[in-house]
C-alpha cells in the first residue's frame, strides 16, 4: 500500500475551483462586482506565473464566508457542486483515483483551494483524506482569517510532513499527480511524481527530469 496524492484544480478537476467559486459569488451578487472580479482574476494570473501573495490572496477570498450565514453558504455550495464542479470532474481522472483505490493505496487530495470550497468535492471524489487551507471558525461562523500554514507551495510540503507524522505514515513508493509548476517541491518529494496536463513550467521541468506526464482531459 502506498500513498496516492493528488492536487485537485486543473488535475482531477478541468477548472479551478477557487476561482469558479469567486465567479459563482459574483453571479450571485453577494460581492462587489467591479472589485471581486478584478481580484479573483489577478490573483488567478498571479498563481499561474508563480507569483501569487498567498495571504493577500486569503484575506479577500475568505472574507465572503464571515459575510454570509453558515446557511446561505451551505445552500450557495450545493448550487455551485451542481453549476460550476460537476460538469469539470474529469472522468478519466476519477478512473485514476479508482485505480489507486483498487491498489489499496491511501488517497489523499493536497490543494491550495480552502476547506469549505474543496472538502465537498473531495467527498464527491470518494477521498476522505483532505489537506486544503483552513478558514478559522469562531462560534459556528467563519471569520474570515485563514488558521495554520497555508497548503501552498513548501506550505504543502510541510503540511504533508505533518500529517504523515500524525499517521505515523512514509512516502515510501508514493505518486502525486499535478498541473502546476506551484507543486514542484511536492513533486520532488514522491517517488512517483506526475505532471498532469501541465502547465508550460512544469512540462519542462517534467521533461528535463524524466516524470511521467499524463493528460485527463478527454
Amino acid at each position: 500500500m502506498s500513498l496516492a496524492i493528488f492536487d485537485l484544480d486543473n488535475t482531477l478537476l478541468s477548472t479551478d475551483s477557487d476561482h469558479a467559486w469567486g465567479e459563482f459569488l459574483l453571479e450571485q451578487g453577494a460581492v462587489d462586482p467591479v472589485a471581486y472580479r478584478e481580484a479573483n482574476d489577478r490573483f488567478l494570473a498571479d498563481y499561474e506565473a508563480g507569483t501569487l501573495d498567498i495571504q493577500a490572496f486569503l484575506a479577500v477570498a475568505l472574507r465572503p464566508l464571515a459575510e454570509h450565514s453558515p446557511e446561505q453558504l451551505a445552500a450557495w455550495h450545493q448550487q455551485f457542486m451542481a453549476s460550476k464542479i460537476e460538469p469539470h470532474i474529469l472522468h478519466k481522472g476519477e478512473e485514476l483515483v479508482a485505480r489507486h483505490r483498487a491498489r489499496g493505496d491511501t488517497l489523499l487530495i493536497v490543494t491550495a483551494t480552502n476547506r469549505f470550497i474543496t472538502g465537498p468535492i473531495a467527498e464527491r471524489l470518494g477521498i476522505d483524506e483532505l489537506i486544503a487551507v483552513e478558514p478559522e471558525v469562531v462560534d459556528g461562523r467563519y471569520t474570515g482569517r485563514p488558521t495554520g500554514i497555508p497548503s501552498y507551495r513548501e506550505g504543502k510540503v510541510k503540511r504533508l510532513e505533518a500529517w504523515l507524522a500524525d499517521r505515523d505514515l512514509t512516502l515510501d513508493g508514493s505518486w502525486f499527480y499535478s498541473d502546476s509548476h506551484n507543486d514542484l517541491a511536492l513533486l520532488e518529494r514522491v517517488d512517483h511524481p506526475v505532471a498532469v496536463d501541465p502547465d508550460s513550467s512544469l512540462r519542462a521541468e517534467a521533461e528535463k527530469r524524466g516524470w511521467k506526464i499524463i493528460s485527463l482531459r478527454d
